[in-house]
C-alpha cells in the first residue's frame, strides 16, 4: 500500500518532469530555429560579400587565382569561422579554404539549384567535405548586354558541430536545474507530507484504540488553520462525543440494573416470605399488594424503555401534521382529573379562546403534555395550584407552560433534570412509582420535533415551557 507521501511525491515528480520536458522541448525547438536562422543570415551575408567582391574583381579582369582575391575570401571565412568554396559553373572547385578540396567536383544537385533559383541552402557535404555542414550557396554574376550572367558559384559552410557546441552548455544547465528542482521538491514534499500526515497517523492509531474501548485518545493539530486542522477539531469532537456516549451507556446500564434490581428484590423477598411461611397469613394480603405494586412498576419501566427506544430510532418527525394544541392540553388535563382531585389541587388553566394550530405529531405531543402534567401533579404540594398556560406569542412559535406550586428544584440539578433515570433527592423520598424516564422522553420527543424546552424553579414554583411551530 502506497502512503500519502509516496503518492504525493510521485505526482509532484511526474508533474515537474513533464513540465520540464515540455519546457525543454519548446526551448530546444525555438533555440534551434533561432540558431539556424541566425547562421543562415550570417552565411547568406558572407556569401553575398564574397560574390559581390569577386564579381567586381572579374569585371576588372582579375581572376580568382589572384592572391589578393583569395586573401580577401580567406579573411572573410576566418573572421566568420566558416569554410568558403568557389567553383566554376560545372561544379569544379577553383578555390577553397581547405586547399585539399581544389579540383574536386561539387554535387550536381547543389549546382543546378543555384543556377535555377539563385541560391542553395541545406545541411550537406556537397560531395567534397568529410562531414555534414550547414551550407549556403549563391552565384557570382557579371553584367552583360543581356543582363546579369553567372560566371562562378560561391558556397559558404559551417560545421554542424558548432550548433551542438552551442546547445551543449544549455543542455547541461537544463539538466542541472532539473536536478536541483527535484532535490528541492523532494525535501519540501517530505517535510510537507510529514506535517500533513502526522495528525492522520494519530487518527488511525486513535481509531484502533477506539475499537478496544479506549476513548481518551486525542490528536494534535487543532491549532492548524487548514483542512487538517478542521479535521483534527472534528475528530476530537467525535472522540469527546464517543467518550460521553460510552459514559452514558455505562450509566444507563447501571441505572437500569438498579431500577430493575429494587422491585425484583422486593417481589422475590415477599414471594419467598409467603411460600416459606415467614410472612403470617394475616400479613400476606399486604405482601401481595406490594408485589402487585412492584410488578406494575416494572411494567411501567419496561414500557417507558420501549417508548424511549422507539423515539431514539428516529432523529426527527417526518410526518408532521397540523393539530390544535389547546385541545390536546385540555384533553390531557381532563384525563388526569382523578389525580388532581386526589391532591385537592386548584387548576389555573389559561387557554386562547380560539384553536391554536401547530405542526407536529399529535400523539407524541400528547405524551409530552401527559408526562409534564403527571410530573407536576406528583410534586405539587397538597392543596396547591397546578398551572397550564398555552400562549399564542407573536412570531412563528406557540409556547406551552406547565407549572406546579411546591418544593423547588435545587439550581445545581436543573441542568440534569432531563437526563435518563435522574431523580431529585426529594422525588426519591416521596415517589417510588417514577422511573426517571418521563422528562427524558419529553426532551427526546421535542428534540425530534426540533423544538426547545426550558425549566425554572423559584419562588415556590417549578415551570416547564416548550415551544411548537405554528401553522
Amino acid at each position: 500500500m502506497k502512503s500519502m507521501y509516496q503518492r504525493q511525491f510521485i505526482v509532484m515528480m511526474v508533474v515537474i518532469l513533464l513540465s520540464f520536458a515540455l519546457l525543454g522541448t519548446s526551448f530546444a525547438v525555438l533555440s534551434y530555429r533561432q540558431t539556424i536562422q541566425s547562421k543562415r543570415s550570417s552565411l547568406e551575408r558572407n556569401a553575398g560579400f564574397i560574390s559581390e567582391f569577386t564579381s567586381a574583381a572579374i569585371a576588372q579582369g582579375i581572376s580568382v587565382d589572384n592572391a589578393y582575391i583569395q586573401s580577401y575570401i580567406a579573411s572573410i571565412g576566418h573572421v566568420t569561422d566558416s569554410g568558403v568554396v568557389v567553383t566554376q559553373l560545372s561544379g569544379e572547385v577553383l578555390y577553397a579554404s581547405n586547399t585539399e578540396l581544389v579540383g574536386r567536383q561539387v554535387s550536381s544537385q547543389a549546382v543546378e539549384q543555384v543556377l535555377e533559383s539563385g541560391s542553395y541552402e541545406a545541411i550537406d557535404t556537397l560531395d567534397i567535405m568529410s562531414e555534414r555542414c550547414y551550407v549556403f550557396g549563391t552565384a557570382v554574376t557579371v553584367s552583360t548586354l543581356d543582363g546579369s550572367t553567372p560566371v562562378l558559384l560561391v558556397f559558404v559552410g559551417m560545421s554542424t558541430g558548432e550548433l551542438v557546441d552551442i546547445w551543449r552548455p544549455l543542455f547541461v544547465l537544463f539538466v542541472f536545474i532539473t536536478l536541483i528542482v527535484i532535490l528541492i521538491t523532494f525535501i519540501v514534499s517530505s517535510v510537507t507530507a510529514a506535517y500533513q500526515s502526522r495528525p492522520l497517523k494519530q487518527m488511525v492509531a486513535a481509531t484502533r484504540k477506539f475499537a478496544h474501548g479506549e476513548f481518551d485518545v486525542r490528536v494534535d493539530g487543532e491549532g492548524r488553520r487548514d483542512e487538517i486542522g478542521e479535521l483534527a477539531v472534528s475528530f476530537n469532537a467525535m472522540a469527546e462525543a464517543l467518550a460521553a456516549s460510552e459514559d452514558r451507556r455505562s450509566e444507563f446500564i447501571a441505572n437500569v440494573s438498579h431500577e430493575l434490581k429494587t422491585p425484583m428484590t422486593t417481589i422475590a423477598g415477599f414471594s419467598d416470605g409467603i411460600l416459606d411461611g415467614t410472612i403470617p397469613p394475616e400479613r400476606q394480603e399486604d405482601a401481595l399488594r406490594t408485589i402487585s405494586s412492584e410488578t406494575r412498576r416494572l411494567s411501567r419501566l419496561v414500557r417507558r424503555m420501549l417508548d424511549l427506544s422507539r423515539l431514539q430510532m428516529t432523529e426527527e418527525v417526518v410526518a408532521q401534521k397540523p393539530f390544535d394544541i389547546v385541545e390536546v392540553m385540555a384533553r390531557v388535563l381532563v384525563s388526569l382529573e382523578t389525580k388532581i382531585n386526589d391532591k385537592a389541587l386548584e387548576v389555573d388553566a389559561r387557554f386562547p379562546p380560539e384553536p391554536l394550530m401547530v405542526w407536529g405529531d399529535a400523539d407524541d405531543i400528547t405524551q409530552v403534555g401527559y408526562n409534564l402534567l403527571e410530573n407536576a401533579i406528583k410534586f405539587a404540594r397538597q392543596g396547591g395550584t397546578l398551572r397550564v398556560v398555552v400562549t399564542d406569542a407573536r412570531g412563528p412559535k406557540a409556547s406551552v407552560t406547565v407549572g406546579d406550586q411546591g418544593d423547588e428544584i435545587p439550581q445545581e440539578e436543573l441542568s440534569l433534570i432531563f437526563d435518563r433515570f435522574h431523580k431529585t433527592d426529594h422525588s426519591r423520598s416521596v415517589d417510588r412509582d417514577g422511573v426517571g424516564l418521563g422528562l427524558y422522553i419529553v426532551k427526546t420527543i421535542l428534540n425530534n420535533h426540533k423544538e426547545d424546552i426550558t425549566v425554572t424553579s423559584q419562588d415556590g414554583w417549578t415551570e416547564f415551557t416548550f415551544t411548537l411551530t405554528k401553522v
